[in-house]
């Protein structure tokens, strides 16, 4: 079987099914109305990539309150935003009635953005600190992340992400550096009741429907010293065996489906993000899918991530023949070898959304590569909507202004 064969091929995840292989990460754009509402900018990016013919989009992180948020204008999920996102969902499904949405929920918590929300953690990190959160606080957090997947519901969106990536809050109540004596600190029996009940309360709210799809974007390994995926609570070292446990637990529960991460936004976002001077973090990012996808059940869907360094085969990775490194030919290897089962595309989705659909059609040679220059990452960490610099006209002048305005970004983190 060829690449194009097994990357359009359908899969099933929970009782719905997928039209291919291709899934849209979930990618933070800066661009909602000052109600968190979708704007013209939120619509062009989606439509794109539902003409682009993804099989699975995931909803870039959208955050259950306007309290304590990362971006000064991101999208939004409360009742008051739900007749704006119906409409939203509505105008996609006219569009491509066969590619599925879900949403990932979000809650910023230590990185939420203190000039215009409350900052908030479970415990000070060295360099962000915030408003230490109540067992009562994180009770109301873990309500609003239910009504929200209720809301998810109700405007046709097909299921949930709960995300526990990134260091946002999910990840930072998981990690061992939560040692705190408290409901959702210390002993890992604790921290991942967060995640528990969590998906209880959520789905509660859907009413446990099967259709809706939960399941959740992980990072594996946070790479910092007590992050998740750490032996301790200021370890230096690598131990699988709490991420493990943690998907196995949430699959028992009715997870259906995982996006492999890892990295942190504020202190290892080379982890996480497919950079010029890092193509190699994508074969690492392979290993952990594959480690997700052999602790798991057949059935349970596994989404790789990372793919953007390969590029079309002309990339800067060495020591492989170019017609067997591509984005196309690794993404077919690794769902071949049964190491993950769909292919999550990130700054690719912003180079060409039209890359599922350019493989279909036989239009390989006019895809447009990520360049991996980040440009889009510091539009975002600016406070600015985020698109591709290098091929989208509109986002290279906005981002020639911004340098001009403040300078050259010394730091690539949030």
């Amino acid at each position: 079987m060829g690449y194009k064969e097994t990357l359009l091929q359908p899969i099933k995840i929970g009782g719905r099914e997928c039209r291919n292989r291709f899934f849209a990460q979930p990618m933070e754009c800066v661009d909602s109305d000052a109600e968190g509402n979708p704007t013209d900018l939120t619509y062009e990016r989606y439509e794109n990539l539902y003409k682009g013919g993804f099989g699975l989009v995931d909803l870039e992180a959208i955050t259950v309150t306007n309290e304590s948020r990362a971006r000064k204008t991101q999208l939004e999920i409360m009742p008051r935003n739900e007749k704006a996102l119906e409409k939203f969902i509505r105008r996609m499904k006219e569009i491509n009635p066969d590619t599925m949405i879900v949403f990932q929920l979000t809650h910023s918590g230590e990185i939420s953005e203190p000039e215009f929300s409350r900052r908030v953690c479970v415990k000070p990190v060295h360099g962000l600190e915030g408003d230490i959160l109540t067992e009562e606080e994180v009770d109301h957090i873990m309500d609003q992340f239910a009504l929200a997947a209720k809301i998810c519901q109700n405007v046709g969106a097909d299921g949930v992400d709960m995300k526990l990536c990134h260091g946002y809050l999910g990840s930072q109540i998981i990690r061992p550096y939560n040692d705190r004596d408290w409901k959702y600190g210390g002993s890992w029996e604790r921290r991942s009741a967060f995640a528990y009940d969590l998906m209880e309360r959520i789905q509660k709210a859907v009413n446990y429907d099967r259709n809706f799809l939960i399941g959740s974007k992980m990072s594996m390994w946070e790479g910092f010293p007590g992050g998740f995926g750490s032996a301790g609570p200021d370890s230096p070292l690598m131990d699988m065996t709490e991420p493990i446990d943690l998907i196995q637990g949430l699959e028992k529960m009715g997870a259906s489906y995982f996006v492999e991460s890892l990295g942190n936004v504020h202190c290892s976002m080379s982890f996480m993000e497919a950079a010029t001077n890092d193509p190699y973090f994508s074969y690492l990012h392979i290993y952990f899918a594959d480690l997700m996808k052999k602790a798991l059940k057949p059935e349970t869907v596994v989404i790789g991530s990372h793919f953007s360094s390969f590029r079309g085969g002309k990339n800067k990775l060495l020591s492989i023949e170019p017609e067997k490194s591509s984005l196309f030919a690794m993404g077919a290897r690794c769902i071949e070898d049964g190491m993950m089962d769909m292919v999550g595309l990130g700054r690719q989705s912003f180079a060409d959304p039209l890359t599922p659909l350019k493989l279909m059609e036989g239009r390989e040679n006019e895809i447009k590569y990520c360049t991996q220059c980040m440009n889009c990452e510091e539009l975002m960490i600016r406070q600015q909507p985020v698109g591709c610099v290098a091929f989208n006209k509109p986002y290279t002048q906005r981002f020639v202004e911004i340098r001009k305005k403040m300078g050259k970004l010394t730091e690539l983190h949030t």
